[in-house]
């Protein structure tokens, strides 16, 4: 069986919408989580790279045996124009900012450099994390007069907000690397100053 991240409280059957149809608007809409569709929507990325947008999803179909319908129903509604990695999302349809967000993990997993993780950490802005304890959580990063982007992430918890060093989550990054397996609790990156929340981040980031 697979699980949904979010229960929404659609009726496909009352919307008269068809099972793929309806799963593939959950997934445009980002309200929807599956093992499955976290391995095509990966499988489809790394194929998309060097193959036009029908060849990846047949190779996807093949490398996974699954259906043309079926591996289509797992992706998001594409929209537009694909605009590159510095546009702003605003600009961009919900389906190519989540494909940005999957190439930016994927480097980030393969090589955990700063760069890797500033890019995944400005993709993420606005998105809900949550705590180990499961406490739901977002953050902003601001600019400066220049327009630059500061290296300050601001906690949003329960409609306070709170700062969070760009060198506190480089410092948990350190550790992690150190560590070299898997990172049960948020004390185990040390002692460091909201490393509950930078625990969360990396959770997701995988």
């Amino acid at each position: 069986m697979e699980s949904i991240g979010v229960r929404p409280s659609y009726d496909f059957l009352t919307m008269n919408l068809h099972f793929l149809k309806g799963r593939k608007l959950l997934i445009t809409a980002g309200v929807y989580e599956s093992e499955v569709a976290e391995k095509v929507q990966d499988t489809f990325e790394k194929y998309r790279e060097t193959q036009s947008y029908k060849e990846a999803i047949l190779s996807t179909a093949n490398t996974l045996q699954l259906s043309k319908a079926s591996v289509t129903s797992y992706l998001p509604y594409q929209k537009g124009v694909y605009f590159p990695s510095t546009a702003d999302k605003e600009k961009i349809s919900v389906g190519a900012e989540r494909q940005r967000r999957y190439r930016a993990i994927r480097k980030l997993r393969s090589e955990p450099t700063e760069e890797h993780l500033w890019e995944t950490v400005l993709l993420y802005c606005g998105v809900q994390f949550k705590t180990y304890s499961g406490l739901p959580f977002t953050y902003e990063i601001r600019k400066g007069r220049s327009g630059e982007y500061t290296k300050e992430l601001w906690i949003d918890r329960r409609g306070k907000s709170k700062s969070l060093a760009w060198s506190s989550v480089l410092l948990a990054l350190g550790n992690i690397k150190k560590v070299g397996e898997v990172v049960e609790r948020p004390k185990a990156l040390s002692d460091i100053r909201g490393v509950t929340y930078i625990y969360g981040m990396f959770y997701r980031f995988g």
